[in-house]
């Protein structure tokens, strides 16, 4: 076994954002499952070890100049990049592809049936992802904001009343493996959302906006679950032990 396979995913995902479509390819899970090493992971998948290596190397190689280092952001400011970008693109695009899967469903329905269980998946993630959304926005989100403030200012450090950051991090984290999972079953219920031979220009669209929809996913999870909440939990470790003369981790 070499040093990749023991290689954490979320870890390798978030030194080098490229290596991301990799385990795309090869059907693995970068976000939710990113606690992961390449070689579980391999071996859940009943996938050769040394295939996937060999591909991340390549990638690894490459220049990475265009790569946004998101682990160089404090905590502070990628909280706010999740919610302004990501937050916002969920929001708008909820509605725009509820409305273009009950289009599909009225008229496509009787001759693809998949069509009823990939819509049920999807407006059960959309009332989810709200709920969830907004927990962060109150409440994980500004407790973040306040650890730095705290080290920034150098004021006093007030224990939240959920205790620690690893309470509501340990929330999100489920939710994320939740919806992770819906995607999945609406990814393996369409092909990897591939239009079917008669499919019309809506039913296109549609599944186009709904792997777009999946990608972005991904991403914003990716960004919370291997960045943003361990940066949180470390930050929050150091002030309340050190106070708030501790740096920002980056």
């Amino acid at each position: 076994m070499n040093n990749l396979e023991q290689a954490v995913i979320g870890q390798l995902v978030a030194g080098n954002y490229h290596t991301a479509a990799i385990f795309k390819q090869f059907n693995i899970d970068f976000c939710c499952k990113g606690h992961m090493t390449v070689g579980e992971a391999c071996g859940i998948k009943n996938i050769d070890p040394s295939k996937v290596t060999a591909a991340l190397e390549n990638v690894q190689a490459m220049r990475r100049g265009d790569t946004v280092d998101y682990n160089s952001w404090g905590p502070d400011v990628l909280a706010s990049h999740i919610q302004q970008t990501h937050h916002t693109y969920v929001t708008t695009q909820i509605p725009v592809l509820e409305g273009f899967l009950h289009k599909l469903c009225s008229v496509h329905g009787g001759a693809h049936p998949e069509l009823e269980a990939i819509s049920d998946q999807f407006f059960a993630a959309a009332e989810e992802l709200l709920l969830h959304m907004k927990k962060e926005e109150q409440v994980l989100f500004p407790y973040i904001r306040r650890l730095v403030q705290t080290v920034q200012e150098g004021g006093a450090w007030l224990p939240p009343a959920f205790g620690s950051v690893q309470a509501p991090i340990a929330a999100m984290m489920h939710e994320h493996s939740q919806e992770g999972d819906r995607f999945q079953q609406m990814t393996d219920l369409s092909d990897d959302f591939t239009p079917p031979p008669d499919a019309c220009n809506t039913y296109r669209v549609t599944y186009g906006l709904l792997k777009e929809f999946r990608d972005d996913l991904h991403l914003h999870i990716h960004l919370e679950n291997n960045i943003l909440f361990p940066k949180a939990a470390q930050l929050e470790e150091r002030v309340s032990s050190t106070g708030a003369s501790c740096a920002i981790p980056r």
